[in-house]
C-alpha cells in the first residue's frame, strides 16, 4: 500500500528528505511524471488485453482465459506493490529497471506464447499444458512489474513537490486510469487491426522502455550515480535491440509458426476486423482447409459431407426462399442451390473479407462452386442477431444457421432463446430451422442445451448426427484448439415451430450417414446433468 509521508526518521537516506534536483521547473517535472504514468498505464493494459486475446485464440473459452489472466495479474500487482516498498530509497533507478524488465517481458510475451503453442502444444504429455502454464507465468510476471510502478512513481512525484497523500494519489491515479482507457481503446482499434498481435506487443514494449528511460535518465539523472546511469542506458538499449530484432523477424516467425500449426500448404492468412482467416491447400489437387480463428471450418473430405448434412434435411419440404445465417465461405449456399425450386437465398455474414475470399480465391471459390455469382444469392454484411431484430416476416421457408461452434463463448448469443425466437419470427408457418449444435459424442451437454433452448423458444426438434471420415488433428469443421483429435461426429437439430417435430427425411446417399443411434443414452446423460432445465435467457455453454 502507499503510505502517507511523514517526517523522515533519523539516519534515513537523503532521497527521503532532499528534493529531487531537476533540470526543469518543479511544475514541469511533475507534469512529465504524470505523462509517464499515463503512458505506462496504457502499455500495461495493452499487455493485459494481448494476453487475454492470445489465450482466447490459442486455448479457447474466452471467459475462463480472461478470468485467469485478470485475476492472476491483479493478485500479482498487489504483491508487486508490496515488494516495491523496498526500492523506494532508490526510486529512480528502481523505476528504470522495472520499466526495462516490463518492456522486455510484455513485449515478447505474445511471440513466446505463439511459439510454445505452435511447436510444443502437439507433443502431448506434460507439454500439452505448456501454453496455459506460460500464460499464467506471464500474467504473474507482468502483474508484479505493473504493481511495482505505482509506489515508485508515487515516491518520484512526491520528491518533486511534496503534497498531502490524498492529493498525490488522486493525481497519480487520474493519469493512470486515463492511460488505461487509451490503451484499452488502442488495442482493438489500432494495434490489433493495423499491426497484429505480435508487432503490436513489441511496439508497446518499445514505447514502455523509451518512456521509462526518458523519465529516469532525463528528469532524475542527477539522482543517479554515473554507474547507475550507464547501467540503465545500456539495459534500455539492449531491450530496444531485442524488441527491434523481434519486430524485424516477426513476419518470418509468424509464417513459420503458422506452418507449424496449419501445415506447409498455407496460401492465405489475413486478420480481418472479425477474425483470423487462414486458407491452406485447395489448389493443384490438394484438399482445401479453411481455419477461422484457429478452428478448422472446412477440412478435406468432410467439408462436403458436413454441409450436405446441414442443408439436405431442411430442404426436403418447401424451400423457395432460404435464409443462411453465417456461411460466408459459400459452401452452405452451394448446397442450397443444388436443390430445384430455390428462388432466393439471403446470406447474412459478419465478415466481408471472408465473403470476398469466397468469391475471388481460386481454391475456396472452386469449392463453393462460385455460389456467390448466382443471381439468386444476396449477401448482407451484418451480425446475425442484429439483422434478425430488424427483419420482418414471416418470409422464409428455411433458415440455415451455419455459425461458429456453440462451445465458443463469443457465439453463445447465437444459440440463445432470443436468437431462436427472432428466427421463428421470420419463418413461414410450415418453415424449418436447422442448427449445428456441436459434436454429440464428446460434448453431449452442449448439444442438448441447444436442443432445450430451441424447445423453450417454441420449436419442436428432431436431432440427428453425422459421422466424419477424417480422424486426424484437423478433421471436421470444428477443430478444438488444444486437443490432439477432433470430434468424430457433428450433431444437428432440425426444428419446426409448434409441438410436432419435423420429419427427418434424407434424400439419396445421405441415409446411411444419418443416425439416431446412441442419442437416447446421450439424452439420459444430459437429463442427469439437468441440461434440459437450463434457462435459455442465461444460456452459457460449458467449457470443453
Amino acid at each position: 500500500m502507499i503510505e502517507p509521508h511523514a517526517p523522515a526518521p533519523a539516519g534515513a537516506p537523503p532521497s527521503r528528505t532532499v528534493p529531487a534536483r531537476l533540470p526543469v521547473r518543479p511544475g514541469t517535472g511533475r507534469f512529465l511524471v504524470l505523462v509517464c504514468v499515463f503512458v505506462c498505464a496504457a502499455c500495461g493494459l495493452v499487455y493485459e488485453l494481448e494476453l487475454v486475446a492470445f489465450a482466447s485464440y490459442l486455448i479457447g473459452d474466452s471467459v475462463t482465459q480472461a478470468s485467469v489472466v485478470l485475476s492472476v495479474m491483479v493478485f500479482a500487482m498487489g504483491v508487486g506493490s508490496l515488494a516495491a516498498k523496498r526500492l523506494r530509497w532508490h526510486a529512480a533507478a528502481g523505476f528504470g529497471a522495472v520499466e526495462s524488465a516490463l518492456a522486455l517481458v510484455g513485449g515478447c510475451s505474445a511471440m513466446a506464447l505463439y511459439a510454445v503453442f505452435a511447436w510444443t502444444a502437439g507433443w502431448g504429455g506434460m507439454w500439452a499444458d505448456g501454453p496455459r502454464c506460460l500464460l499464467v507465468a506471464f500474467s504473474l510476471a507482468i502483474g508484479l512489474l505493473i504493481g511495482a510502478e505505482v509506489p515508485l512513481l508515487m515516491e518520484l512525484i512526491q520528491r518533486i513537490r511534496r503534497q498531502d497523500a490524498g492529493g498525490a494519489v488522486a493525481d497519480l491515479f487520474a493519469a493512470d486510469y486515463v492511460g488505461a482507457l487509451v490503451g484499452g481503446l488502442a488495442f482493438p482499434f489500432l494495434l490489433l487491426p493495423f499491426l497484429g498481435q505480435l508487432t503490436g506487443a513489441l511496439l508497446t514494449g518499445t514505447v514502455n522502455v523509451v518512456a521509462g528511460g526518458a523519465l529516469v535518465l532525463g528528469l532524475f539523472r542527477r539522482d543517479l550515480t554515473r554507474r547507475a546511469r550507464w547501467t540503465l542506458l545500456l539495459t534500455g538499449l539492449v531491450v530496444l535491440g531485442v524488441l527491434a530484432s523481434a519486430a524485424a523477424l516477426a513476419g518470418d516467425f509468424e509464417r513459420a509458426a503458422r506452418h507449424a500449426v496449419y501445415g506447409t500448404g498455407v496460401r492465405v492468412a489475413v486478420q480481418t476486423g472479425v477474425q483470423e482467416v487462414v486458407l491452406a491447400g485447395g489448389t493443384h489437387g490438394r484438399p482445401l482447409d479453411l481455419f477461422l480463428d484457429g478452428r478448422l471450418r472446412v477440412g478435406g473430405r468432410d467439408a462436403r459431407r458436413y454441409h450436405e448434412a446441414l442443408v439436405g434435411p431442411a430442404l426436403t419440404g418447401p424451400h423457395a426462399r432460404v435464409l443462411i445465417l453465417g456461411g460466408g465461405d459459400g459452401l452452405a449456399v452451394r448446397e442450397v442451390l443444388r436443390h430445384r425450386g430455390v428462388r432466393r437465398v439471403d446470406v447474412v455474414e459478419l465478415d466481408p473479407v471472408l465473403v470476398d475470399l469466397a468469391r475471388r480465391d481460386p481454391g475456396l471459390s472452386a469449392a463453393n462452386g462460385h455460389a456467390f455469382a448466382d443471381r439468386r444469392v444476396h449477401v448482407t454484411t451484418a451480425d446475425a442477431l442484429g439483422w434478425l431484430r430488424r427483419a420482418r416476416g414471416p418470409a422464409y421457408d428455411v433458415v440455415v444457421t451455419d455459425l461458429p461452434d456453440p462451445g465458443i463463448t463469443a457465439s453463445t448469443k447465437l444459440y440463445s432463446q432470443e436468437f431462436y425466437g427472432l428466427a421463428r419470427r421470420v419463418l413461414a408457418p410450415d418453415g424449418r430451422l436447422v442448427v449445428h449444435a456441436g459434436p454429440v459424442t464428446t460434448r453431449p451437454r452442449a448439444f442438448w442445451t441447444v436442443a432445450a433452448t430451441l424447445r423453450t423458444a417454441g420449436f419442436a426438434v428432431s436431432p440427428y448426427r453425422v459421422l466424419g471420415h477424417d480422424t486426424g488433428f484437423a478433421s471436421g469443421p470444428d477443430r478444438s484448439t488444444g486437443t490432439s483429435r477432433a470430434p468424430h461426429d457433428w450433431g444437428f437439430l432440425l426444428a419446426a415451430p409448434g409441438p410436432v417435430p419435423p420429419p427427418l427425411r434424407v434424400p439419396g446417399d445421405h441415409a446411411a450417414t444419418l443416425t439416431r443411434a446412441g442419442l437416447a443414452a446421450d439424452a439420459r446423460a444430459a437429463r442427469r446433468t439437468r441440461v434440459g432445465g437450463v434457462r435459455a435467457s442465461t444460456l452459457v455453454h460449458p467449457r470443453y
